[in-house]
Formats: structure tokens, sequence, C-alpha cells
């Protein structure tokens, strides 16, 4: 048996997809597992065995084979006994079912149920709840039965050996015991905390508590990781934006970190994944639809009239949800979760 499953576009729902990949991989013990994604979101899966293969959907790349009528022609080759489409997009529906899989398994949303041949009655969006149970309870109509909550990450060799490297560079800043700030995101400004705060955050945490403070980015947060860096001016504040950008490094970054803080992104997961305590400030987004269920997460967000929005930038203007948001509020949810943490092992791959 073969299966293809449809992966999401974003960084934190590929992370929060994995509970239910681990049960289809249970469930079809057999089974040929295909993952179809986007190629900036692989490396989130890295070192996993959730996948066996995965195939590049990429609609503005180079290779034709990636998209197109190439990428049609590498479906169909397939032959997939079902497609799994964990998006709800109809564009994802149209693509499974041209791939000729015998079955399309899929919510029933915006209009695509003809495209399926197992159109599964949707949750309501009217109501907020957790898009990680959503995933899982697709699959359970495939029978699976072993739904754990469980977001399971890895980090390579490599990525690994680049963290170290990394250290061994920045010899100023102590490589135990730090903690991790991600300051940014793919969705929209609206989540973004002001950069002032991170940094007197940044500084507050290398200054009274005497720990290094080392703060991951994106290609696209490069400027924003440097300039927290230089306006806090400690040695013990350092950052990855001269490093090569790797999903794979923010991970290792993040697995040996004793604390993360971090907007409502992609690079939040990856703390549920390897049992790190995480602060999570969050602003225009619904806690509810990114819920991990990390025992040892803290979610920060201030109730203001006008949120949560979920809007990508504020319509009002203003963004005090985030704005608002005290540098004190936070390093006191830091202080509280520092001392208590233990040492770990974690996963590597």
């Amino acid at each position: 048996m073969k299966l293809a499953v449809w992966l999401p576009n974003w960084i934190g729902d590929v992370a929060m997809a994995t509970p239910a990949l681990r049960a289809l991989r249970q469930q079809f013990a057999g089974a040929e597992i295909v993952g179809v994604m986007r190629l900036y979101v692989t490396d989130v899966l890295a070192g996993t065995t959730l996948l066996d293969r995965i195939l590049i959907h990429d609609p503005k790349g180079k290779s034709s084979a990636d998209r197109g009528i190439g990428f049609l022609g590498r479906l169909r080759r397939e032959r997939f006994d079902i497609a799994v489409l964990f998006p709800n997009s109809v564009r994802a529906a149209a693509w499974a079912w041209a791939s000729g899989a015998k079955r399309t398994i899929g919510y029933a949303r915006n209009g695509r149920s003809l495209l399926l041949t197992d159109s599964v009655p949707a949750p309501s969006l009217s109501v907020p709840h957790p898009v990680l149970d959503e995933m899982l309870q697709l699959v359970g109509q495939l029978g699976c039965r072993s739904l754990s909550r469980r977001i399971e990450l890895a980090t390579l060799p490599r990525d690994e050996q680049a963290l170290n490297q990394f250290w061994l560079r920045n010899p100023q800043a102590e490589s135990r015991g730090y903690v991790c700030i991600n300051s940014g995101g793919a969705f929209g400004a609206a989540k973004d905390w002001p950069v002032e705060s991170f940094t007197e955050l940044a500084r507050r945490i290398a200054v009274e508590l005497g720990r290094t403070v080392l703060v991951v980015c994106g290609p696209s947060e490069r400027v924003t990781a440097q300039r927290i860096v230089a306006d806090a001016a400690h040695p013990r504040v350092v950052s990855l934006a001269a490093e090569t950008p790797s999903l794979g490094l923010t991970k290792a970054a993040i697995r040996h970190a004793d604390l993360l803080v971090t907007t409502d992104s992609g690079p939040r997961h990856f703390a549920a994944a390897f049992d790190v305590p995480v602060i999570t400030l969050f602003g225009p987004t619904h806690i509810a639809w990114s819920e991990t269920f990390h025992p040892r997460a803290v979610h920060l967000q201030l109730p203001v009239d006008c949120g949560p929005c979920q809007q990508r930038s504020c319509p009002m203007g203003h963004h005090q949800c985030m704005k608002n948001l005290s540098v004190d509020s936070v390093f006191e949810e830091v202080t509280r979760r520092l001392p208590a943490v233990p040492k770990r092992t974690g996963i590597a791959a």
C-alpha cells in the first residue's frame, strides 16, 4: 500500500501534523508513506522516520518536475492508494484528485467535496480549536487509534555540529543554560513584539540572571536579530544572524536551550517536540488554534476589546495587544521558569 500525505505550508502546522503522521505510520505499518510538501518546510521533518519519501511541490520553482504538468506526471506515476489532505484548500484537493489516488480523504471545506472520495464533515471554524486535533481526527477516519498529541521532531548530526561550531566562534557566550529568543514569524507584523522590548528582555536576562541569550532567526528576521544584539550591547547576547539560514540549526539551538521566549510562530513548536519550556507571546491570534498541549508552555496574551482579530496587520493601527505586553511581565515569567529547568538529553537523529 502507498499513501500520499499533503502537508501544510506553514512550519508550525507541519510540526503539529507529526502526531497524525505517527498515527498513520502505526496504523499502516507496512505501507510506504510519501509526504507532498513545499521545499521550505522539508527540514521540519528531517531526521524523523514519519515519512519514507517526499515529493516537492514548488509551483514557482525552477524545476519543471516540481510544478505544473511535470509534477502531475510524478503524482500519477506513484499510483497512490490513499491521499490524505491536511490542508483545506481546493488546490490540494484538485492535485490529489488528479493524482489518480484510489481514495482521497479530507475535510469538506471550501466546496471541494466533489474532489474527495472520503469527504469528512469539518469542525466549525467559528469556534477556535486546535489544528493539531483536526489532523488527528482526520486520520482517525482511516482507523488510526493511537492518537497521542505529542509533537515529534529530530535534529541531524550536521545541525548539532553547526551549533557546536557557532559556540566555538563565540567563546564570550556560555553555551550551557542559555535562553533562546525567537522574535519573528511569517504570518505578519501583527504577531511581532516590539524590537525594543525584545532588546530590553535580552539585556535583563544577560545582566540580571547571568544567562546567555541566543536570538534565532530565519532569513527575513536577520536584521531584527542583529539589532537586538547591537542594542543590547552585552557579550552574552548573541544571534544566528550571520549563520547560513537553516531550520535544522534553529531546531538544534532550541533543543539545547533551557528556555525559549517566542512570538506565536513556527519555531515555538520545536520547544514542545524537545520538551523545552517555552513562553509564547500572543497578540492577534487565538491561542486555541495553535495549541500544542505542551505541559511546560506558558501563554501570555493581553485581553483587548479588538482581539484576538486573526489579522496579519493591526486593523486598528495601534497594535496594543503586543505593544502593551510589558517586558516586566515577560521577565517575571522567565525568572519563574528558569530555576526549575532540569537537564535533558533530547532526541538526535
